[in-house]
């Protein structure tokens, strides 16, 4: 029988976070674990603080919090160096706009042990602080926004082609070498499919829950789902096979507003779809008037971009 695991090392990629570093660096420390655990903070070129405030908390931590500098400040060069600064098993990515539920690292080992997966991971459930981001956060949550993944709207505990986040058994990163510094986004989705292809587990666990802090004003939500839906165009044209019918929905939507489909009953879809909505204030209802097209059609947008021209480094 396999020895179980029990220490951890979380990872997190770090640039311009000083409004939630503090707050997400907390949450990993306030985990409780089986075993012994780490906190490696990739820190890429801020221009906001945040590495005086890394720096800070280096301090309080101590030898449990370990700093790494990735000068090029992308995502998947941070995980790695992170992870080669690891020293335990047990790798758990973690976000700075990203808060640990109680006890998520406990079922997270527990799930890796009792599934035999090489990657285990959860929910990601969108919160906002202000009406805008509130908005956005209800998109991300709800099937009208993001289409549904099991991640976004939960499901049953079992194999899965993605997952939020994840904890993963370090020798396999090993064995794949660790996330492709070629994709610039969507460096989870590749990373999963090519654990699968090598034979491995990818595992949903819908109790595994992480808080998350969107985007907070509209030009950055543009900005992202646009290049989010470039990686996945760029996926899709790598892995056609692979592409769920979701992910065609909002590039399906740009052609037929282009070519036949009235802009405004889509429009008016929404508004009924947002009139409806339930636990939502008012002012969060008009701003989801904004946040939801915003989504459809920068992701759409996107997505023919990346799929024409294989757009990985966006």
């Amino acid at each position: 029988m396999a020895k179980a695991l029990k220490n951890i090392t979380f990872v997190m990629p770090v640039l311009n976070e000083a409004t939630y570093l503090e707050g997400a660096v907390a949450s990993v420390f306030e985990q409780s674990v089986p075993g012994e655990m780490e906190l490696v903070l990739s820190l890429g070129p801020s221009t906001d603080g945040t590495d005086l405030i890394a720096k800070q908390l280096k301090k309080k931590y101590g030898t449990k919090l370990q700093l790494v500098h990735n000068p090029k400040g992308k995502t998947a060069t941070a995980l790695n160096l992170a992870i080669a600064k690891s020293k335990f098993e047990v790798i758990a990515r973690v976000d700075a706009h990203s808060e640990l539920s109680f006890g998520y690292a406990q079922l997270a080992v527990k799930t890796l042990n009792s599934s035999g997966a090489a990657n285990v991971g959860g929910m990601m459930i969108a919160k906002g602080k202000t009406d805008f981001q509130k908005a956005v956060a209800y998109g991300y949550n709800n099937r009208v926004g993001l289409g549904g993944g099991s991640f976004h709207v939960g499901g049953n505990a079992g194999p899965a082609d993605t997952v939020y986040l994840g904890v993963f058994r370090k020798s396999v990163l090993e064995e794949l070498g660790g996330f492709s510094e070629v994709w610039i986004r969507g460096q989870d989705w590749e990373l999963n499919k090519r654990i699968r292809e090598a034979g491995h587990v990818v595992w949903f666990e819908p109790d595994l829950k992480v808080g998350y802090y969107p985007r907070s004003s509209w030009e950055a939500l543009a900005k992202q789902f646009f290049k989010t839906g470039m990686w996945r165009g760029a996926l899709t044209r790598e892995a056609p096979g692979q592409s769920a019918v979701r992910y065609w929905i909002p590039p399906v939507l740009v052609l037929a507003t282009l070519f036949w489909f009235p802009l405004w009953i889509y429009l008016l879809g929404i508004a009924g779809l947002v009139a409806l909505s339930k636990g939502t204030s008012n002012a969060v209802k008009l701003w989801l008037m904004l946040v939801l097209p915003t989504m459809h059609y920068a992701w759409g947008i996107g997505f023919w971009f990346g799929l024409i021209r294989d757009q990985k480094r966006a």
